[in-house]
């Protein structure tokens, strides 16, 4: 091999080197997240969720929507759309903050108070409660305390995008879009379009 041909062939070996390489940084760039849902996935399962909550409930008489901020009230006016499209009747929905509720109150210094919306009496109604990711419970138990103080349901049922695993409380989920396997040091980020993202949900590894 002549000098000129070996200095060709150490370029291209330090070319694909320094290829590799970048690639590797681009994968690390990303390493750590994995994308459990897409836009056309999170379509498909409200509208399965959506079908499911006629059926169990043998309609909608009587049935309301309640979504908790923030996540859970976006997803709870698609269920909305979709109930209302697959019944022809118009679905109750509101919105619920469960800050002055959560159990961890006490150790937050400034909590953000946002406000609950629900312009009608929960009495006897069966209570559809929205939230976009099932994790310990925790959150869905203060929304229950919450919702009390709007009057006496039949039932509270409970819709969620994302069912993590890691419940600490005996409160399970009615109605699932998908169940995700998760460790305690991942965390899920359901991004939507009405909060200015791309329909997605993505596990991020906690670093």
């Amino acid at each position: 091999m002549g000098a000129s041909n070996g200095v060709c062939f150490l370029k291209s070996l330090l070319i694909a080197f320094m290829g590799r390489l970048f690639n590797m940084s681009d994968l690390m760039g990303v390493k750590g997240k994995r994308k459990v849902l897409d836009k056309v996935g999170i379509g498909r399962v409200l509208t399965r969720i959506s079908h499911e909550i006629v059926e169990r409930n043998k309609g909608v008489e009587g049935v309301v929507l309640v979504g908790i901020r923030t996540g859970g009230m976006y997803l709870a006016q698609r269920l909305k759309k979709e109930i209302e499209e697959i019944e022809r009747v118009e679905i109750p929905l509101g919105v619920v903050d469960i800050t002055l509720y959560r159990d961890d109150l006490s150790r937050q210094a400034a909590p953000r108070l946002r406000k609950t919306t629900i312009p009608f009496s929960l009495d006897d109604k069966r209570v559809v409660l929205v939230d976009d990711v099932f994790y310990t419970g925790r959150s869905v138990r203060a929304a229950m305390d919450a919702l009390m103080d709007f009057g006496r349901p039949e039932c509270i049922q409970l819709a969620v995008l994302i069912d993590r695993g890691h419940q600490e409380l005996p409160i399970r989920p009615d109605y699932v879009g998908k169940n995700v396997s998760t460790s305690r040091q991942e965390s899920v980020e359901v991004m939507l379009q009405e909060k200015g993202e791309e329909d997605q949900v993505i596990v991020i590894k906690d670093h």
